[in-house]
């Protein structure tokens, strides 16, 4: 009789964690750190195998690799601007197991979108089990390639969206099947999969985000990304610049600016329509120069002035400030002071 043969369950049923490859880490080298010295070490590290107390040490950490780092700092804040409530962000910042054998890796930054809602990390370190999850990791390869290691333990321990950014600047320890670029990698059901855009970030395209991490500055292109994705940010939690106290007083002072400009625009349409009257239009038209952009102490002269001097020219050069002596203006042999 021919054996029936026993279809085995899929990781997606049995809900069983992905087995992990033993991690490698190219471009680091293996440190022996025992247990006892890891809180007085402050060198960066990429992981620390609690079991076997190595520590995997990828520096000096060279400025093509931090600037991407410290770029995305920059970019979120303006998209938290935008969506109008804090984002929280992380440099290599210890990640931590809870349980034993307690391994530790640091990421090159970490994004919480929502700090006031999710249980933060505490002062030496983000728990797995005990801190919520970042809702963003990057990793920087630039002389590294953490598919070989760091991105199967990300996903063991359950991290929800991680972004590995290939900078256009080469080097020469890059390994060699390392083309520039950035790769979202979203978890579901236990495992990464590769997609176009980021979930934390709604909009926010991989190529996008490289293009924003290479750029030497800021472009209108990228800045007007960053207001997509933060305006979309904010219309999904009801928020908006408005909610940023910064951005709020800086509209209230632009406001009350764009009042006072208003009225000083009025002021002058109405002392160049009274020397129109008064003189002659080329005169109006001399002073309508005269006073753009509206000065407060030209608007005064003008406003004495239309009504006291008795000449087109002599308006036009009082209010230009000719013939000044001490604050003051000579007409008809006597003193006028503006």
């Amino acid at each position: 009789m021919a054996k029936t043969k026993t279809a085995r369950p899929s990781r997606r049923e049995t809900g069983a964690a992905r087995p992990q490859p033993e991690p490698e880490f190219p471009g680091c080298k293996p440190v022996p750190l025992p247990r006892t010295d890891l809180e007085g070490f402050d060198r960066r590290l990429e992981y620390w195998d609690g079991n076997t107390e190595t520590a995997w040490i990828c520096d000096p950490t060279s400025p093509y690799h931090e600037r991407r780092s410290r770029l995305l700092n920059t970019l979120v804040e303006r998209i938290a601007l935008v969506r109008g409530a804090p984002i929280n962000q992380y440099g290599s910042m210890d990640l931590r197991e809870q349980d034993a054998p307690q391994s530790i890796m640091q990421a090159d930054e970490s994004v919480y979108l929502h700090p006031d809602r999710s249980r933060m990390p505490g002062p030496s370190a983000m728990v797995i089990g005990v801190d919520d999850h970042p809702d963003v990791v990057l990793e920087v390869d630039h002389t590294t390639d953490v598919r070989r290691g760091k991105l199967g333990l990300y996903e063991s321990w359950g991290f929800p969206e991680v972004w590995v950014e290939v900078p256009d600047d080469t080097a020469p320890s890059r390994p060699r099947n390392r083309r520039p670029g950035l790769t979202i990698y979203l978890l579901e059901d236990g495992a990464y999969r590769t997609a176009p855009e980021s979930r934390a970030f709604p909009g926010w395209t991989a190529e996008e985000i490289h293009v924003a991490l290479n750029e030497p500055r800021l472009s209108e292109r990228t800045s007007a990304v960053l207001e997509r994705v933060g305006t979309v940010l904010g219309e999904r939690e009801g928020t908006g610049p408005d909610h940023d106290p910064l951005l709020r007083s800086h509209r209230r002072r632009e406001f009350e600016r764009g009042i006072e400009r208003g009225m000083e625009r009025g002021r002058v349409e109405e002392l160049c329509r009274m020397a129109a009257l008064r003189f002659d239009r080329d005169t109006a038209r001399r002073l309508a120069a005269l006073l753009s952009p509206a000065d407060p102490y030209r608007l005064a002269r003008a406003g004495r002035g239309v009504i006291e001097c008795r000449t087109g020219p002599e308006l036009l050069d009082l209010v230009a400030g000719q013939d000044a002596r001490r604050g003051e203006r000579v007409r008809g042999g006597r003193p006028f002071r503006a």
